[in-house]
Parts: C-alpha cells; structure tokens; sequence
C-alpha cells in the first residue's frame, strides 16, 4: 500500500486514516522480529489479558506503552519481539460462565466437568475473538505467530514441572489449616485474592454458663464477645492471657456453649491480649486462623460447623442446611429468647470478601496444596543486590516488592475448580498412596487424580519463560529474547504476578525475567474516582477510538501521566489530543502539497544555503530528538509528549512553516527547492519521532510524501547529529521572534489589525543584533507589516509611540501610525468626563457625614479606595489627553 496522492482532506478523519492499516503491516510482516542475529535482541511479553470479558482504558493504557517502546525500538535497529497471549484466569472465567448458565437455570454440577470445561472453552474462544480486534483497534504490533494461552500444551508442560521440581525440593506440600474460602465459586483463595471492606456488623455479648457451680464476680457465667455466632457450634475452649491475674482461677473449669450440650475448658495461652474486651475469647480451630495455631499448641478437636456454600453442616444441629448468614439471625434470636443473649454492640468492622465473587470469603479448615515461600523469597530478594537486579520504575514500587517479600506467608496454590491446570498428583484408589509426576502412573486406572486446579497465578508466574519455549532450555525463542527487556505493568499486581515472576524465574532459570518493570497506575474518572460497574462511570475505549480515533486515545494516555501515577481521563483532553492531531495532519498537508516535483526523500541541502531560520528550526529539531530519546530510556514518555508538543505546534507549525511561505512565494528557484528539502525533512523526522505514540496518522503521513522503505514503522529512528546543533541561531532566531511577538502585543494592545502598515523604529544596543534584523528583514516585513523600517543604535524616538522592550532592543511603533489621534482625542475625552463624574459621586457621598459615621467601616473604606482609583484613572487620562495635543 502507498499513498502518493497528493490530495488530502482539510480535516483529519480518523476513520479514514485508520481503515485497512492494521491488516496491511500484518500481510507485510512488520510485527514480526527482523531475524537479524547482528542486531540487539528486546524482548517484551504482555501481560496476558484474562478472558473474562472485553479490553477496558486500563488495558488500552498498558498496551499502548508497550506498543510505543516496541515500536521505537524496532526502528532502533533492535530485533523486537513483541509476545501476545491470554490468561485462562480459572476462577474469573469459571465465575463468569456459571453466572452465565445460572441464568439458563443450570449450574456447572449438572453438566459435570467434561462437559462444563467445554463451555468454559467456548467462552474462551468468544472473548479471545474480542480481545484480537479490540488490539487490532488499538494498533499494537505484537507477533500474533507467538501468541500463546496459559492454559495451552506447552505451557500445561511447564507447570507441571515446576509443581514436581517444587514438590520434589520439599518447597511445594500438602497440608489442613485455615485458608480463605469463597463460598460462592467453592475454592479457596490466597490472601492477595481477598479485598478488605467495610461492613456493619456486631458484637454479640454471650453468656457461657460454668458446667460445676462455678461463680466469678458473683456470676455463674463468662461474658463472651463474638461478631460471628453462627461459629458458636464449632468453639473448641475459652482462651485467657495466663498473665491475667483476674482469670487464673478459671484456668481449667468448664463452661458450655449456648444453645448445644457441649463442654470446652478455659485454657491459658499468649495468643490473648488482656487489655482488648474482657479478656477471654472463644477458640474455633476449625473458623479462624488464629485459632487453628491456637487449637494446635492446645491439641483441641477442629470442628467444621459449614458446607463449601457456607451453609450449616450437620454439626450445627437445628440450624442445618440454613444459609450461615440466616442461621446468624436465627441463632441471635435464640440467644436472646433462652437468656443466653447479655447485648448487641452494632458496630463496623474490617471483613474480607472474594475478589472475584464479591461474597464475603469464610475462613475454612482445609486440606490444600502449598509453596513454602521463605526460601524463594529470600533468593528473590538476595538478587536484587546483584547486576541481574530487576530495574523497578518509579523505584519507590521496589520498597513495595521488598516489604512484602520479607512478610511473605506460604502460599495456598489449589483450588477448587474444573477451569485451569489440574495438579500432578493422583491417589492410589485401594492404598491411598499418593504420587506426584509429569505424566499418570503407568497403571492409571488404579489411580485417581487429584480434583483440585491450581492458582490461575501459579501459571502466570511462568510467563516470561515459559511462552519461550521453557523447559526446553535449547528452544530458539528462549536463547534469543529471554530474560525479555522490559515489563510494561499495573502497581496494583506487583503481589500478585511481579514479585511470583521473579522467584519463580530465579529459581527455574537462574536469572531475573526482566531487566525492567515499568509500572504505571490506574485510570480513574474525571471525579478521581476508580471506574467500576457500580458506579457506572466505566468507559469503553472502544468509543473513544470511534469519536476521536485510536492516535488521539494513545496520545491522551501516553502524556497523561508520570510513571506511577493515576491518570485522570478526560473528553476535554481527549478534544485537545484530536485537536493537536489535526495540527499535524494541517502543517503536513502543507508541506506536502508543496513537494510538487520532489521524486526522492528528503535530503539536507548544503549547510553554506542554509539561512537563519533553517538553521533555527534543525537545531530545535536536533535538540527535540535529543530530549524525546532521552526521556524515552527514563521511561518519561509524559516528558517526551511535551518536548514533542512544543517543537510541532510552537516551532513547526507556528513559526518555521509561516516562514517558508516567505521563500517558497518569493524565493529563487534553489530557494524555493532548498526550502522544500528542509520542511520535508523535518516533517520526516518529526513524524518518526512521534510514530511510536501515533502510528496511524504518521503513517498515512509519510507514505503520502516522498519516502525511501516500505513503511514508516520499518524506518531509522532519528538520532542527533552534532552538526545540527546551533546555540547562535537558537539566540538569533529567539531575538526575531521576540521582535514579532512584541510587534503582535502593541498592535493587538492598540487594536491596529495586522494588515495596516505602520512605521517601526527598532532601537538596538549592539550592531551585531542590528544586522541580525537586518538580515531577516524579509520575515519582519511579512509577520510586522511595517511601512518604513528603521534599525539602528540611535533612532529617533517620537514624542508619542507604544513600545516594546526586548532583550538588548526596544521597537516603537508612533501612536499615530497605530490610531487615528482626532478619533483617540475624542474617546479620551468621553472618558475624562465618565471619570469625573466617578469623582465627583464618590466625593459628594464621602463627604456626607452621616454617611461616614453610621456606615459599616468596610463600607466606607471601600469607597474611599474607590475614591482614589476613580482619581488615579481620571489623572491618567488627562495626561495621556495631552500627550495626544501635543503629539
């Protein structure tokens, strides 16, 4: 595809520019890695959109920024490779399709799990197709013949052996305590899985009655303190500070537990803080984590009072089967009703709820499969002091990454779901002996695998190096491109995917996945507020692009934020990015259509034709690609969309491109041809520079102007050349504009249009700065409009004249020139006589005593203040009367 037609529109048309783009860099192999085993290899793989629904701006923002440093780099000279896939995300997905059947009246144990599987597949593939056109829309140049899935053969290959390498090492085992349960998908979750929200609840003040006489404080009971009756059923002791000299006594008598006919003992153990309600707490081993520590040191029963879906089990006794939130309310009522019920304290309280579900997660006694994080945490750490560190960007996120890493738990990676990879273990049917490999045992019909799945996290966590070709050390891919370059990522996941695809490379790999972590923050709305459902300020960055095209949406995203921070999106910013766009696309129709005749690239001419405005705008080219080069290895792309906004609309457009109307209307031939070459080579230049934020309209650009090579994103990046650089025509050229602006205020100041010619005096201190306006006087002439122009270091001032002070000169311009002085008398006049009357109000009302004495003070010192402004105006207008008498 070219496009040598020279006619274009006056407006940008997004539409236009974009139609059948994406599709022609595809048919030609752009996206694809050079090959060139001379060339630097840079690697970069995404972080793999689940497939739980369509792309949002939070996946738009972080594809964009890859796909801008993938392209620069490209045109670098690197080998790119840029690695696409998508993540099964198991319990997501899984909670998505059986939302989705619910509403069919079927849950997923109707289908069973072959078949149910097959539907979480034919989800997959719907999404999948969603999320390739909505990349295609945001234009990223990904190697769609590397795409892989998390849960696709080669990848299942690598899981596999990380969980039997991990097990056979003692760093992965299998084991009972109290892990987060979220009843709704019936799995359980890891910490990082569980959101903390705020939620009205209660202290339920109960009485546990002594089983033998006992009586403390005149009592025949303890006061218990509980937020979650409904665990009453599985209380296993009472627990009290064995330093708590008001409970010593009670070491070892027995209470029951209200509503059952059970005994539990009153024990000692640290795990009490004395000073926090009574003292005395109930211990359910088998419903709260600390608890369960508890229970152990104690050898207590764990009693499980609850089914997966939180309802009562069959230890709950007449509240079987109820819902434990119903049962909460029935059980407080009985409480109340048999006298067992002292008070409710309505309170707020901290409670943990499932990421994904939304319901609030149970701690649940159960057997689940675990890594021992201590070492690997440790090596993780110990490598961040070492030359294969990874680079964190901002670096405040490492403390981040730290912090956590020296607190870490041992992670819980099953879970109880039909979507994801299935644990390697299985379990001899007659012995019960358990195995863990890559492949069934031999004899595999007297084995059963384990049910469980595992952390859609745990697969994750491979990325980086399984998508390469992992295990197979050998696999081009992965001797190529890994350990990749950089990883383009939200702050929110540094628990949940950085920091596990750190230890896990470490230790499977020998080296960091990465060498940097880009991390950027989250989108909000224009409010500052996180964008959600239940808000209903979500935006679909779909429609962004059909209103404003894709260009605009990554040019908003790409300056709209410092690395780590929150970007708050905005239609008026979105105006501005299509608005600068526009810019673009005008000043390069303009030089475009000026290329009449030009069959080649754009080529410098020699240095010695060069005149000062050339020299100018090269230098602010040079320094341009200096700084956006500069802030691009920062990853300050918000500092490089600056530098790029400033030199296109302020040097370019606003100033070098009026310019060479100057020559290209009045010029020589050479002229003409010479400033044809300079405008088609900074136009080239800036539309590479700017391609890897806007690849679309640059495009269309460039391949509309001469050109040498296929396509703009497959073209050298620009770099530096000292000889560019020209410190004296940056200063040169700042005094004319200077001159001009200064022109451009006394005119406007004046209301004296541009079009009428006045006489300009410009008075300089040096000579050196006198030819200087001498030598462009042809540029003065076309943005002044003088009638007669008199430079010189003594000039004759007039008696009245506006000015103008610059740096080392000072322009008049004769009042005369600018206004018609009997027409400028007259309107003097109307305002001498307005003024006076001002005057002589605010004297007459200041001169009333009764005015001065009972009017609020403020009052009176306002208009006295008026008074004097009233008086200053009106002596001003009298002075400048006669200026204009005797001018």
């Amino acid at each position: 595809m070219t496009d040598q037609s020279k006619e274009m529109s006056t407006k940008y048309d997004p539409t236009a520019v974009e139609k059948g783009r994406y599709a022609w860099w595809q048919d030609h192999g752009f996206f694809k890695p050079s090959g060139d085993k001379k060339a630097h290899p840079y690697s970069i793989v995404i972080p793999p959109p689940n497939v739980t629904g369509k792309l949002h701006l939070g996946h738009a923002w972080d594809t964009t920024l890859q796909d801008m440093i993938i392209r620069q780099k490209r045109m670098q000279g690197y080998d790119v490779l840029w690695l696409p896939g998508m993540d099964h995300a198991g319990i997501a997905t899984q909670a998505k399709v059986e939302a989705r059947l619910r509403k069919q009246g079927i849950s997923r144990y109707d289908l069973g799990r072959e078949k149910f599987v097959q539907q979480v597949w034919d989800w997959k593939d719907e999404y999948a197709d969603i999320i390739h056109q909505q990349w295609a829309k945001m234009g990223i140049s990904v190697d769609y013949d590397r795409e892989r899935f998390t849960l696709d053969e080669g990848l299942n290959k690598a899981v596999r052996k990380v969980f039997v390498d991990l097990y056979n090492k003692g760093l992965i085992y299998r084991g009972t305590y109290i892990i987060n349960w979220d009843p709704q998908a019936r799995t359980a979750l890891s910490d990082i899985e569980v959101i903390h929200k705020d939620d009205k609840g209660a202290f339920y003040h109960v009485k546990y009655p002594f089983t033998d006489g006992t009586t403390f404080n005149g009592k025949d009971y303890i006061e218990i303190a509980t937020t979650r009756p409904e665990t009453m059923f599985g209380d296993e002791a009472v627990a009290v500070n064995p330093h708590d000299e008001r409970y010593k006594e009670l070491v070892g008598k027995h209470v029951r537990v209200p509503l059952v006919d059970r005994e539990i003992e009153i024990i000692a153990d640290d795990y009490v803080t004395p000073d926090f309600g009574t003292g005395m707490v109930k211990i359910t081993p088998a419903h709260d984590p600390n608890d369960f520590k508890v229970g152990k040191r104690h050898n207590l029963p764990e009693l499980n009072t609850m089914n997966e879906d939180a309802s009562m089990n069959e230890n709950a006794g007449k509240y079987e089967g109820m819902d434990r939130f119903e049962a909460r309310k029935a059980m407080v009522q009985d409480l109340q009703d048999q006298g067992y019920m002292l008070k409710i304290d309505p309170i707020v309280h901290s409670v943990g709820h499932s990421e994904r579900t939304g319901v609030q997660v149970e701690a649940r006694l159960s057997t689940q499969w675990f890594v021992k994080m201590k070492p690997l945490a440790e090596a993780a750490l110990k490598n961040q002091k070492t030359a294969d560190r990874v680079n964190f960007i901002p670096g405040r996120f490492e403390n981040t990454f730290t912090q956590w890493m020296e607190n870490i738990h041992d992670w819980v990676i099953s879970r109880q779901l039909w979507w994801g990879h299935r644990i390697p273990a299985w379990y001899n049917k007659q012995t019960g002996e358990m195995y863990v490999g890559m492949e069934a045992p031999k004899d595999a019909e007297n084995w059963e695998q384990d049910h469980d799945v595992l952390d859609t996290w745990f697969s994750s966590a491979l990325w980086p190096f399984s998508t390469m070709g992992w295990p197979d050390t050998d696999a081009p891919d992965y001797k190529r491109y890994f350990p990749t370059s950089t990883l383009v990522t939200g702050y929110d996941i540094i628990f949940f995917w950085v920091s596990r695809m750190i230890f896990q490379s470490l230790e499977f790999t020998g080296k960091a996945p990465f060498k940097n972590v880009l991390l950027h923050g989250l989108i909000r709305d224009e409010q500052g507020r996180k964008m959600s459902k239940s808000l209903g300020n979500g935006i679909d960055p779909m429609d962004v692009i059909a209103k404003y095209g894709v260009d605009a949406l990554r040019w908003f995203l790409v300056t709209g934020s410092t690395p780590g921070q929150d970007i708050r999106f905005s239609y008026k910013k979105m105006d501005a990015a299509w608005n600068f766009i526009n810019k673009i696309w005008n000043a390069s129709r303009y030089v475009i259509m000026n290329l009449d005749g030009m069959e080649h690239a754009p080529q410098l001419p020699d240095k010695s034709k060069w005149d000062l405005a050339d020299r100018w705008i090269l230098a602010k080219l040079n320094a341009t690609v200096q700084q956006v080069n500069a802030q691009f290895e920062k990853f300050e792309f918000g500092e490089a969309g600056r530098a790029l906004y400033n030199f296109i609309w302020n040097d370019f457009c606003d100033w070098y491109i009026e310019m060479s109307k100057e020559k290209l209307t009045n010029g020589t031939p050479t002229e003409k041809e010479d400033t044809k070459n300079i405008l088609a080579y900074v136009l080239d230049q800036t539309l590479k520079l700017i391609h890897p934020i806007m690849p679309f309209v640059t495009e269309k650009l460039w391949l509309s102007m001469p050109h040498d090579g296929e396509s703009i994103m497959v073209s050298d990046y620009p770099v530096a050349h000292a000889e560019l650089a020209d410190a004296n025509a940056v200063e040169q050229m700042g005094d004319l504009i200077n001159l001009i602006k200064a022109v451009r205020t006394i005119r406007n100041d004046a209301g004296a249009p541009l079009s009428k010619p006045v006489n300009m005096l410009i008075k300089v201190d040096t000579e050196a700065l006198g030819n200087i306006f001498r030598d462009n006087q042809d540029y003065i002439q076309r943005f002044c409009h003088p009638a007669e122009l008199t430079i010189g270091t003594e000039v004759a001032v007039p008696k009245l004249a506006m000015s103008g002070i610059l740096a080392g000169a000072t322009v008049y311009i004769p009042m005369a020139e600018l206004v018609d002085l009997d027409e400028e008398k007259a309107k003097v006049q109307d305002e001498i006589a307005k003024l006076q009357k001002e005057v002589e109000r605010s004297a007459k009302k200041l001169g009333n005593e009764k005015f001065v004495q009972n009017a609020p003070e403020k009052v009176v010192t306002d208009e006295r203040k008026k008074a004097a402004e009233w008086q200053q105006k009106l002596n001003a207008a009298k002075e400048r009367l006669a200026s204009l008498e005797n001018a």
